[in-house]
């Protein structure tokens, strides 16, 4: 069984060396895709023409240039939560101080500018995480649903129609994604930034159901309808921990 790692690519722009992995698969369209941490990979029609997939990479290298550097100005990654007292979370934009109680019985609670949770052990993290995890679902079923109500109306004049709704998971390194299927999957931890750069997540996987990859016409898409998006995604991105959207 072969376990070498697929072989590397390369194209020369300017001074510049853009390196790439290369994939084909079933698709009729090459598509781009740059990632957080600078990797740049590639999905080839299974027919493509080796050169002819250089020649597009090179033809899109200024753009995958742009999307590299706008990565590398965000800041780093928060440290590890370790749910104790006095550790900063966020809610809509506004920062909150946790505060672990015991108590009789398990609640979560914003007060006094805190968010304040009660647990029959408060030295059992994994408990306090798990509590505030849900609670933060729990807001984010009803912040959510609401803003995508609003989402939905301002998309359907691009002849974009969605009534799936949304499903919630936890995931360590995006806000959102758009299955091929339509099936809109919104990260919960999302409720910690603001109503606008929510807004730019709900829209942004909703544009995917059009325009299934991060191509110049994706962003013209999503331009078309929220003429600010940049602006929202760096506010999202320097709030709370970086994800890729």
């Amino acid at each position: 069984m072969n376990t070498l790692p697929p072989p590397a690519h390369s194209v020369q722009f300017g001074e510049t060396e853009i390196s790439f992995s290369l994939s084909y698969v079933d698709r009729k369209t090459l598509a781009i895709h740059v990632y957080p941490d600078g990797h740049v990979s590639v999905d080839a029609p299974l027919t493509a023409d080796i050169e002819k997939v250089y020649g597009k990479v090179k033809k899109r290298a200024s753009w995958i240039l742009k999307q590299q550097r706008q990565f590398e100005s965000y800041p780093a990654p928060l440290p590890e939560r370790c749910y104790v007292s006095g550790e900063t979370h966020r809610y809509l934009g506004r920062q909150y101080r946790l505060k672990v109680i015991e108590g009789l019985g398990e609640a979560v609670k914003m007060t006094r500018g805190m968010l304040q949770i009660e647990t029959y052990n408060p030295q059992d993290r994994l408990r306090v995480q798990r509590l505030l995890q849900a609670w933060y679902r729990s807001k984010a079923l009803t912040v959510f649903a609401e803003r995508y109500a609003q989402c939905i109306q301002r998309v359907e004049r691009l002849g974009i129609h969605h009534n799936k709704g949304f499903q919630l998971r936890f995931m360590s390194k995006r806000w959102g994604s758009c299955t091929g299927k339509g099936i809109i999957t919104l990260n919960p931890e999302l409720i910690a930034a603001p109503k606008d750069c929510i807004d730019y997540v709900i829209i942004h996987e909703l544009c995917h159901l059009k325009e299934h990859n991060h191509s110049q016409a994706f962003y013209r898409l999503l331009a078309s309808v929220m003429n600010d998006w940049e602006l929202r995604r760096k506010l999202l991105n320097e709030m709370v921990e970086v994800r890729f959207v």
